[in-house]
């Protein structure tokens, strides 16, 4: 109950009182009245046989339930939807658990081929849909983050007990700031201690600092890494036809070299950096993304060659980027992001930008990221990107880490680990 109630003060300071009276509304709605569906109650054959036929008439050789309230039709458009699609695309039936505060979905609904959008949170639909699995002899499994505070290890236990493997996506450092409460829920704690101390458990990181700790924990068994990636063709094409609002015609108009973030503004940012470079008054530092926490309005107000623009939907963020001359990563450097594998250095890749980060291990790897170890060699690389966005062989390094980290390649190292099990 602490956790909970220290994220609804987060989300009264991050959306004001209107906005949080809005969201506890829709809270509500979607985790406790939305459990009890007439509908379904006096339907039950209809939504039985609608589960039969979806099991019955699709191509698949495994079930993955994926079981983290991240819904999917969110302007976060990230790891999750993108690991599901690609697992679909594999021979993979796929039920997503939606939140019906972004999905309105209330039972289950086809999303494409393989993927079907279910809401968990569904008493009725959620019982007739496990009568169902259990009558199905395929290999099943349910699948979630590390960050997940929904699901108890009770519930984790009842579905290995009923013959689903586990597979547990170690994404991040376990930390409150990226639980948005202050103190680490117990139920992610409780799980992560479950996991490290079940080898039985499919364990997937992405970043090294995490199998590190896997490893330190239970050695090699069950375990896969698969940092986060690129949908390579979706950043191929632009939209051209793009209207952009006037603000943002503004800061193209001063024709100063545009600096670009895109993503969460927290307190991993580095705002006093991102001040420094605004300070040389050589580029237009434009940030788009959400306010994660309080930092962005505690650090940043009205400073000269800084604009906020505040998020955008993923399916047209990069009209956006395309207009950049660099695109950065400026964190600060700690735990969070030491373990942090960022989607979007890959995006800016398939983007053709040149990319600036601070000196994060998972950024390290890759060839075409300068990195600066403090401030002041940040500032310096930015400069030197500036001089590679026409450099041909620069050009051509992006594209090929884009390439190498496309998403589908991600969900093949997932289904790798478990096919040798299927195997067996």
């Amino acid at each position: 109950m602490k956790e909970k109630i220290s994220k609804l003060v987060n989300v009264y300071k991050k959306y004001g009182f209107v906005g949080f009276c809005k969201k506890l509304h829709a809270y509500i709605k979607a985790n406790y009245m939305d459990k009890i569906s007439f509908k379904v109650m006096f339907n039950k054959e209809k939504y039985r046989d609608e589960i039969k036929n979806i099991l019955k008439n699709n191509q698949y050789d495994r079930i993955v339930l994926w079981r983290s309230s991240f819904g999917y039709n969110v302007p976060l458009f990230q790891r999750p939807q993108h690991i599901a699609n690609n697992l679909a695309k594999n021979k993979c039936l796929v039920f997503y658990e939606v939140t019906t505060m972004t999905d309105q979905v209330k039972t289950i609904k086809k999303h494409s081929h393989n993927i079907f959008l279910t809401n968990f949170n569904n008493r009725a639909l959620n019982k007739i849909l496990m009568e169902e699995l259990s009558k199905i002899t395929k290999p099943k499994y349910v699948q979630l983050y590390s960050t997940d505070w929904k699901l108890s290890v009770e519930d984790i236990k009842n579905y290995m007990a009923s013959g689903f493997g586990f597979i547990y996506e170690y994404i991040d450092d376990i930390s409150p700031e990226l639980a948005g409460t202050k103190n680490i829920p117990q139920n992610i704690i409780d799980k992560y201690d479950f996991v490290m101390n079940n080898k039985n458990v499919y364990v997937i990181v992405t970043a090294d600092a995490l199998e590190k700790d896997v490893i330190k924990h239970r050695g090699k068994i069950n375990l896969a890494f698969s940092s986060n990636g690129v949908d390579y063709d979706f950043f191929k094409t632009i939209d051209k036809n793009y209207k952009f609002e006037p603000e943002f015609l503004d800061i193209l108009k001063k024709k100063k070299p545009i600096i670009m973030y895109y993503g969460a503004l927290a307190k991993w940012f580095d705002y006093e950096l991102i001040k420094k470079l605004a300070q040389t008054d050589k580029y237009s530092i434009v940030l788009f993304g959400i306010k994660y926490d309080e930092s962005f309005d505690e650090n940043l107000g009205n400073e000269k060659n800084i604009y906020f623009m505040g998020p955008r939907n993923y399916k047209v963020l990069k009209n956006y980027a395309k207009h950049a001359n660099v695109l950065t990563i400026p964190f600060v450097i700690n735990n969070i992001t030491l373990a942090t594998s960022p989607v979007k250095i890959f995006e800016y890749m398939a983007l053709h930008k040149p990319i600036v980060t601070t000196d994060m291990p998972e950024c390290r790897k890759y060839k075409s990221v300068l990195i600066g170890h403090n401030h002041d060699e940040f500032i310096a690389e930015v400069d030197e990107a500036l001089k590679l966005a026409k450099d041909k062989k620069y050009i051509e390094l992006l594209d090929k880490e884009a390439k190498e980290n496309d998403w589908s390649m991600k969900a093949e190292s997932i289904l790798k680990l478990i096919r040798k099990h299927e195997k067996k």
